[in-house]
């Protein structure tokens, strides 16, 4: 239930790739917490390394970055980020 909760609010957000993602991962924070630009130019990290995530990955369409999605079942978060996750962008921020 929870899943299709946030593949409710990830579908809503108005960005094409996203629409593709029919199904969510377990992962653990510690692995896909990536050190990200905020949108006030700082940087830093958002997930907790303890928790485990729903999560996905999403190539963008004629680009060579990825979006990366995670969600405690609360808040979901959307990143944009290059090959293994560098150069990370927190993009969304929501509460579902």
């Amino acid at each position: 239930m929870i899943e299709e909760i946030i593949l409710s609010r990830l579908h809503s957000l108005g960005i094409p790739e996203l629409l593709e993602i029919k199904t969510l991962n377990k992962l653990d924070g510690a692995y896909i917490n990536l050190l990200c630009e905020l949108p006030n130019g700082e940087f830093g990290k958002i997930l907790n390394d303890a928790y485990t995530y729903y999560a996905a990955q999403m190539d963008k369409k004629q680009d060579d970055r990825c979006y990366g999605i995670a969600s405690d079942g609360k808040q979901l978060a959307v990143y944009e980020y290059g090959c293994g996750g560098k150069d990370a962008k927190l993009k969304v921020w929501v509460a579902l």
